[in-house]
């Protein structure tokens, strides 16, 4: 079978590898779709902080059982399913404490460990997660972008009845602001620059779109949720620019989440932070409830995925992709890799 491998930024070959054999606890998965997200572009052009080469990609991925190795119960051949990437010891604090998402030597496939851009890909059964029968592989292989989301969300805690603004537009901040929606926000404001993405965010149902570029963040926020502004601020950006928006406009006591990976060293005023007591908060990937959550609110169309696909790839094409993706950086949203084709 083939393999994709990124031997060094901006380079990509294929090889051929035997068929893996599912062994004792494990299921071996065909590989159908593969989505490409900022952290994978990072990769491509050798600026991800905690990735070396060569390695293989692909986190964000669908499937189809193949084999079933001894002990892995609960699956059938066949099944339609998706892969959590995370890695973890079980051992240290965070782990034995619920969070694995933090493991002290956490690793993620297609960064730190062999991704699954193959035709074949054997993993821990305890890993894997059964999708929907009438899901497609476009939508499966989304399920992991839409966990971040409701990860992001639930760092909050119960977020019903409250007014939602999130910077930046892109995939993960399109489903962050659906997923407040879906889990019951009274209202969800979007920022960005590009009024493509706005676009799309009014497709998925935000109430508010707003480009930040014609309008001042702080006037758009009490235009559109009044004097007590926004109860919680998602940073799904992650600069200096946004998240000095967020400081300066949040209301007093209130609350900003990080979700974006910033992408340098922050230059933001903490002295306005500390004087209206705001609590500044983050987010780290996901854990299992946040895939089945993910998978229910697809499931029951609370969230869409299909207006955020904008085109796919034969898997030999992976390089073409990545290129398309540098030049369509306004107009592309998620491109998917077809595994099979």
């Amino acid at each position: 079978m083939l393999q994709q491998v990124m031997t060094a930024p901006g380079e990509i070959i294929f090889r051929e590898i035997p068929m893996p054999v599912a062994g004792k606890g494990q299921i071996v998965i065909k590989i159908m779709k593969i989505g490409i997200c900022g952290s994978d572009i990072h990769v491509y052009h050798g600026k991800h902080p905690f990735t070396k080469y060569p390695v293989t990609q692909g986190h964000e991925v669908s499937g189809v059982i193949h084999e079933i190795g001894e002990g892995a119960e609960g699956f059938s051949v066949g099944q339609k399913v998706t892969v959590q990437p995370q890695i973890f010891c079980g051992k240290c604090y965070p782990c034995t404490h619920g969070k694995y998402n933090l493991c002290e030597s956490l690793k993620v496939m297609g960064f730190q460990d062999v991704g699954m851009a193959s035709h074949y890909f054997a993993v821990d059964a305890s890993k894997v997660t059964l999708l929907p029968k009438h899901m497609d592989f476009d939508e499966g292989a989304m399920i992991e972008p839409a966990a971040v989301a409701c990860h992001a969300v639930c760092r909050a805690g119960d977020v019903k009845g409250l007014k939602i603004a999130v910077l930046g537009a892109g995939p993960i901040g399109n489903l962050v602001a659906q997923t407040a929606k879906a889990m019951g926000a009274e209202s969800v404001m979007i920022t960005d620059v590009s009024e493509i993405r706005l676009k799309k965010a009014a497709e998925c149902g935000i109430n508010y779109t707003v480009n930040t570029k014609q309008e001042d963040f702080g006037d758009a926020v009490v235009r559109c949720f009044g004097p007590d502004k926004a109860d919680i601020i998602y940073d799904c950006a992650g600069n200096d620019v946004t998240m000095g928006q967020a400081i300066k406009y949040a209301r007093k006591g209130s609350v900003i989440i990080l979700v974006a990976v910033y992408a340098g060293m922050a230059n933001v005023d903490l002295a306005v932070l500390n004087d209206h007591e705001l609590d500044l908060n983050t987010t780290m990937m996901y854990r299992n409830e946040d895939y089945l959550n993910a998978i229910e609110l697809v499931n029951e169309g609370k969230i869409q995925l299909r207006p955020l696909m904008s085109r796919t790839f034969p898997f030999k094409e992976y390089l073409q992709a990545y290129r398309y993706i540098d030049e369509n950086r306004e107009t592309s949203m998620k491109i998917l890799i077809d595994v099979q084709n």
